[in-house]
């Protein structure tokens, strides 16, 4: 493997090897190499508080949103049932709420209902 993946924990792109392990030095996480190669086969959506997001789930918005095209604002609170992991992206979301359809949220926005 060329590349160095990034933390899994803080997300940062500073890590180094050291011997069998990876090291981030922005939190202190460290993991062996042959668990980073695992994580990049299996990519997990989750929420702003880590929770595993799948198909089907609901979430709910933690903050008042500005949404493209439309007049309104997805307000905090606002449910979205039904959502739609999208392939190879762990930070977006597809749903939509009762007022607004079609909506592509990123998850630090949301929690698991």
């Amino acid at each position: 493997m060329s590349e160095i993946p990034a933390c899994p924990v803080c997300g940062m792109e500073h890590t180094y090897p050291d011997g069998s392990m990876y090291i981030c030095p922005d939190c202190g996480h460290e993991w062996p190499q042959h668990a980073a190669v695992r994580e990049e086969r299996q990519q997990v959506v989750r929420d702003v508080h880590g929770n595993v997001l799948q198909s089907g789930d609901s979430v709910i918005v933690i903050k008042d949103l500005k949404v493209k095209g439309a007049s309104v604002p997805l307000k905090q609170g606002t449910v979205i049932r039904n959502i739609r992991l999208v392939d190879g992206d762990v930070e977006h979301i597809e749903g939509h709420s009762d007022k607004i359809k079609d909506l592509v949220l990123k998850v630090c926005f949301l929690k698991k209902a």
